[in-house]
């Protein structure tokens, strides 16, 4: 199984640390990525990292994890309660799939409880800060690991 895992952001977190540092703290996206990298080494997990305001732009980098990665790490911020074209597209990709959100969505607005995303993720975390993206980190190398050692044609 691949050791490479697509981190993907969506719209606005460009902004990190910028934009409403009461809600989402004051990291920078380049902050995360930095500590994401540092994390993936120890876990031996080689990265992409992605952002984009764009839809069809984090799309065409879940077909591209289709075609290469163990995992895909998401947040996919305000595409979360809007985008059947995201669940779609994860729905074609059979890896550990990890929604992350920096806020907890389900204290916030009503529409921000519902999510696209996760009725196809593996697991979501939320409400965690930017720490949630090195716990996702933690549990994609978890089950590539576990995939590695189980036996082609088992049953996990």
């Amino acid at each position: 199984m691949s050791r490479l895992v697509f981190v993907l952001n969506g719209p606005n977190l460009n902004l990190l640390g910028k934009r409403q540092p009461h809600i989402y703290g004051y990291e920078t996206l380049a902050d995360v990525e930095r500590d994401c990298r540092k994390l993936a080494e120890q876990l031996k997990l080689e990265l992409r990292f992605h952002q984009s305001n764009r839809e069809y732009e984090l799309i065409d980098w879940i077909h591209e994890a289709r075609e290469t990665a163990g995992g895909i790490v998401i947040n996919p911020a305000a595409f979360t309660h809007t985008s059947v074209a995201f669940l779609d597209a994860l729905n074609a990709f059979e890896p550990p799939t990890i929604e992350i959100h920096i806020s907890n969505v389900h204290q916030r607005e009503q529409f921000r409880h519902h999510s696209y995303v996760s009725l196809r993720a593996t697991g979501v975390i939320a409400g965690c800060g930017t720490q949630g993206y090195q716990l996702a980190l933690q549990r994609v190398a978890h089950l590539i690991n576990e995939g590695e050692r189980t036996p082609k044609g088992a049953k996990k």
